[in-house]
């Protein structure tokens, strides 16, 4: 495969750990939230006040649907997983690694999720952000690497030895 797409919660690390991953396998990175937030020119809560979440959900479905990469590593909004059209196209440009983490490890981590701008169809809490994810990210992941109290370079190395198949030499 030729890309490593990376899903998981709020502050899973998918930009800061695709980032290493990317540079340590001499890839390309590519954030889609950034590109989000080029299309539209707004910060994604401001994008998200004014679409509302169905809107937003397929706002970033269809920025998904245009990404072409090649030897990259590509960092998802946490919310991708809503779009099951752009999670089929990102599939189908490489394998899909879900940061895994327990809620403990992700509420440790995520911060202020209104001020963080989350997409949550059905909650209030992180616990029902968590619960309401989990099964999607469990559903496109191809690769789950497991990351609960591991440092950036221990979590950076996991990655590498789950990547390390599915490398075309």
């Amino acid at each position: 495969m030729e890309n490593f797409i990376m899903i998981g919660m709020p502050g899973s690390g998918k930009s800061t750990l695709g980032r290493i991953l990317a540079e340590e396998l001499g890839y390309h990175f590519l954030d889609t939230d950034t590109l989000i937030i080029d299309r539209y020119n707004k910060p994604l809560k401001e994008l998200i006040d004014e679409m509302g979440i169905e809107g937003f959900i397929r706002a970033e479905g269809e920025v998904l649907e245009t990404v072409e990469a090649h030897h990259t590593v590509i960092a998802t909004g946490g919310s991708a997983i809503y779009s099951e059209t752009g999670m089929a196209h990102l599939k189908s440009l490489g394998k899909v690694i879900y940061l895994c983490y327990t809620l403990e490890d992700i509420a440790a981590r995520v911060g202020n999720l209104i001020t963080r701008g989350v997409v949550c169809r059905n909650c209030r809490t992180l616990q029902d952000l968590f619960e309401e994810r989990r099964p999607y990210y469990e559903k496109y992941a191809d690769i789950t690497v497991h990351l609960e109290h591991a440092s950036v370079s221990k979590s950076v190395h996991r990655l590498i030895k789950a990547a390390a198949p599915y490398i075309n030499k």
